[in-house]
């Protein structure tokens, strides 16, 4: 008759070899294709993932690891389910981070005016060179820096994903700055145009004063500051009248354009419509009631410059005041000339003189400046009104406006900027986030409460050099000034253009930056615009309609929460401005990697964990166990407890696989009572973790997986059915093939529900001799198991068998304890109590339960207190402690 097919465990080596066998693994995963997408299969078999792209400006951390495994494990399980699997890597290797990498890395500055040095290659500087003033460089000589830089990460990053197990295909690799995606970019940038969702204006902005550039408002964060409120007394024109202001911000006082108050506020209603008078510079200027304006607030009248903040910029509009800026795309104060047009003042000489001693100042240094001069009493709005500042500044803190990646507070600066209009487009937006389930669900919260408290379209240039370009030029006029309302726009055959070497359709090189010549639109993309774009640059939108068509929308985009505003909600404008469609049906939230301060890590508060030594300590099996036990959209924090915890499950898996694969026996059905108890309850296990797959909550599974493997298969199944398994007992070879079968089945099955998330010892295990014996040569490929797997495997006669052979187990082992004897410890004899159906359930497992109890003798004695499949000891005697004890056969290393 035929026999399993078993193996020798004396032939494998004694420990799990994780670094060895994740190299040998990867290696052949890659070259046997088992990641590779299928494009020759229907839409319905494909399932879609739009990855994440990494910035690349630095390392990865165990955040990232933390959020990739997650995706990675919902895709091995969806390719055990046999769906053909689209799952790309890309690499967002433009913008400000990599600049600012770029830059630190080589101690470089750009200067547009410096000439292109070719073949110029640089070194990382040291720390004492870091320290000397930066070598400047020309623009395309930075941009090859980046690129270099860039190109030096990558190959490290994906290192690590494959040393981590991503079942990416490699084949699908992208960068948000190639050829491809510039492509798609400027043609995402001309399609919105010809719709009339872009659009160019000169108009106030948030800038960030070091990276000199504007930034957008999803990437502003509010950061607390010390600060101080200045009390400055104004004057009233045509009048002795006098009020104060409360201000954080002195330095604007030049910018000072007009003054409001709440127009029910008693103490102010009399102003309005009259104008007041700033000290130091003696300008008048309109007082206007508000209702934005808050009376609770420093004094509840305040002053409106150009500009503070973003109320500052809608009262600016709505009153139709004249622009005043002060500050410069540097953060210093310009020179300004007060008597020329729009710079007003009553006595223009003074106010030229005071502002002299500020200009060229930073905001900071302008502000301690300025209240100096606030202290003199020539500084008053009219002549003997005494000092304006009344009183020393008061501390405070408040919240500033900082870009996300930035150091200084934003400015808001007037300049000509690129955006796209989604201000008209919120309850739109709400709905196509509507239609997106979002995991978890409260998540799609943050989506909408960011798009009801939208203020700004989004600005989409940036006043960079590592970018994608926009596919733009301007007409000069006879004086040189550029047409700004008739862009030359790049066919979109021509694309990708780089407007600063190429040349618009109808002109030559020669007529570049000349009077009724051309010239070149300089801002690159905002990041976001490209990286909006991850779904289609993957389908190959405009490119390959076919490919389009059976990649999008995708299934899934995983990411984490604090990019809900950027990164989701940006692809979801996108699909929805050029397609009207979502970009994927389901967005999965992860939550934050948290240092032992509840903090989140992050390169920026220097308290990342770096993830390669980790691996190498307790193997990428290990790493992913600690990141999958996590629920999807909850911050964890890091406890290096977890990976010891996932390294002795994957060391119990390669010994238990060991062991089952070892016994031998004539293959026969399982037709024992037990093992079909023990099938039927892996039955329920499997139909649980396919459940929870099912809303891409892969924590539970392992969760339930794993307490079955340790509590019921390893502790409990496994000792019971030891001695059958041998041919001991009654039953003979169908008795001992029965347990053997089961055996066999519940470590295939336990691999399987196991190998999302732990791709490297299942795969291992699985070739010892499953790869023969189911003709699946990777586990990755195997199905995934179902109701199908159980089929022919007869219920047991009793649903309850395999807890009451556990419970007895526990009672018998438990009270070998308590008489200070080990679970090898033979019995000889025992009264075992129990209710009447509880012991004539038992008597179908009897054997097998006294068997691995080492128990000689047991009788059964009825209780009829005792619940159903409660045990009870009433008389226990242990062999002589001289007796040599059997000891269990090993299963775990």
């Amino acid at each position: 008759m035929k026999t399993f097919r078993s193996i020798n465990p004396e032939l494998l080596p004694k420990h799990f070899e994780a670094e060895s066998v994740e190299k040998r693994l990867d290696d052949r995963w890659e070259a046997e294709g088992i990641h590779r997408f299928d494009p020759s299969r229907s839409r319905e078999e494909t399932f879609v993932v739009d990855t994440p792209p990494p910035t690349v400006s630095g390392s990865l951390h165990v955040g990232h690891i933390f959020s990739y495994t997650h995706a990675d494990v919902i895709v091995r399980q969806q390719r055990m389910l046999g769906k053909n699997i689209f799952y790309p890597m890309g690499w967002d290797d433009n913008g400000l981070p990599t600049e600012r990498r770029v830059q630190n890395y080589f101690n470089v500055r750009v200067d547009v005016r410096t000439p292109y040095e070719p073949g110029l290659r640089m070194e990382q500087v040291s720390a004492d060179a870091s320290k000397q003033p930066p070598r400047m460089v020309s623009r395309p000589n930075f941009i090859e820096l980046c690129h270099q830089v860039t190109q030096q990460d990558e190959v490290a990053f994906k290192a690590l994903w494959r040393r981590i197990g991503l079942s990416v295909d490699w084949n699908e690799e992208y960068a948000t700055i190639n050829d491809h995606s510039r492509k798609l970019a400027q043609l995402s940038f001309l399609d919105l145009y010809a719709k009339g969702h872009a659009y160019s204006v000169k108009a106030p902005t948030m800038w960030d004063v070091d990276f000199q550039t504007a930034v957008a408002q999803a990437e502003v964060e509010d950061r607390p500051q010390a600060g101080a409120f200045h009390d400055i007394e104004f004057g009233v024109e045509g009048s002795d009248v006098r009020f104060t202001i409360a201000t954080t911000r002195p330095e604007l006082l030049a910018a000072c354009v007009g003054v409001t108050a709440h127009p029910d506020d008693e103490r102010y209603k009399g102003l309005f419509g009259k104008r007041a008078i700033t000290p130091l510079f003696r300008v008048p200027v309109p007082i206007f009631p508000s209702e934005l304006a808050d009376p609770t607030k420093g004094t509840g009248i305040l002053m409106v410059c150009t500009f503070g903040d973003a109320t500052d910029v809608l009262w600016w509009r709505q009153q139709k005041l004249p622009l005043r800026q002060i500050i410069g795309r540097n953060g210093r104060l310009m020179p300004v000339t007060f008597g020329a047009p729009d710079w007003e003042s009553l006595e223009a000489s003074a106010a030229n003189g005071f502002y002299a001693g500020l200009q060229g100042k930073s905001v900071k240094q302008a502000r301690t400046a300025m209240v100096e001069l606030l202290r003199r009493e020539d500084a008053a709005a009219k002549p003997g009104q005494g000092v304006p500042l009344q009183g020393e500044p008061k501390p405070i803190q408040r919240d500033v406006k900082f870009f996300e990646k930035g150091d200084q507070p934003l400015e808001f600066i007037s300049t000509r900027q690129w955006f796209v209009r989604l201000m008209d487009k919120k309850e739109q937006m709400l709905s196509f986030g509507d239609k997106v389930r979002w995991h978890p669900e409260h998540m799609g919260s943050r989506f909408r409460n960011w798009t009801e408290n939208l203020q700004l379209d989004w600005c989409i240039s940036r006043q960079r050099y590592f970018g994608v370009q926009f596919p733009v030029w301007y007409r000069l006029d006879a004086e040189g000034n550029p047409d700004y309302d008739k862009p030359l726009l790049a066919p979109a055959e021509r694309l990708p253009v780089d407007p600063t070497v190429d040349v618009p359709p109808g002109y030559d090189a020669s007529q570049r930056d000349k009077p009724n010549g051309f010239t070149a639109e300089s801002d690159v993309y905002d990041t976001w615009f490209t990286s909006s774009l991850t779904p289609q640059i993957a389908s190959r939108w405009e490119l390959d309609l076919k490919r389009h068509r059976q990649l999008f929308p995708g299934d899934i985009r995983p990411q984490s929460h604090e990019i809900i505003r950027t990164w989701a909600f940006y692809t979801i404008a996108k699909a929805m401005l050029h397609e009207e469609t979502i970009p994927w049906s389901h967005v999965l939230i992860s939550g934050w990697i948290l240092d032992p301060d509840r903090k989140k890590m992050s390169k920026s508060k220097g308290n990342v964990i770096t993830p390669m030594h980790l691996i190498e300590n307790y193997g990428a099996d290990a790493v992913r166990y600690w990141a999958a036990s996590a629920r999807l959209g909850t911050d964890t924090a890091f406890d290096e407890k977890v990976f010891k915890v996932g390294k002795r499950l994957v060391t119990k898996l390669f010994n238990a696989g060991k062991y089952v694969l070892s016994q031998t026996a004539q293959e026969h059905p399982i037709t024992h009572e037990l093992d079909r108890a023990f099938v039927a309850k892996l039955a329920s296990v499997v139909e649980a973790a396919t459940a929870s797959y099912k809303d891409f909550e892969f924590a539970p599974a392992l969760a339930n997986t794993e307490s079955f493997f340790w509590s019921s298969f390893t502790d409990t199944y496994l000792e019971l059915v030891k001695a059958r398994a041998r041919g001991e007992g009654s039953g003979g070879e169908e008795a001992r093939g029965s347990a053997v079968a089961a055996l066999r089945l519940g470590l295939n099955v336990l691999l399987r529900l196991f190998a999302p998330v732990l791709p490297y010892i299942t795969e291992e295990v699985w070739g010892w001799a499953f790869v023969e014996e189911t003709g699946h040569k990777s586990i990755h490929r195997a199905p995934w198991p179902d109701a199908r797997t159980f089929e022919g495997i007869a219920k047991p006669e009793n649903a309850a068998s395999f807890q009451l052979a556990e419970g007895a187990q526990q009672a018998i082992n438990k009270r070998k304890s308590e008489s200070g004897a080990g679970v090898g410890r033979a019995v000889t004899r025992m009264k075992l109590a129990g209710n009447a159906a509880t012991l004539a359930g038992f008597e179908r497992v009897r054997e097998d339960v006294l068997s691995a109890t080492r128990c000689q003798s047991a009788e059964l004695v009825e209780k009829a207190d005792l619940a159903d499949g409660t045990f009870e000891i009433v008389e226990f005697e242990l062999a002589p402690a001289a007796e040599k004890e059997k000891a269990p056969e090993p299963t775990e290393g």
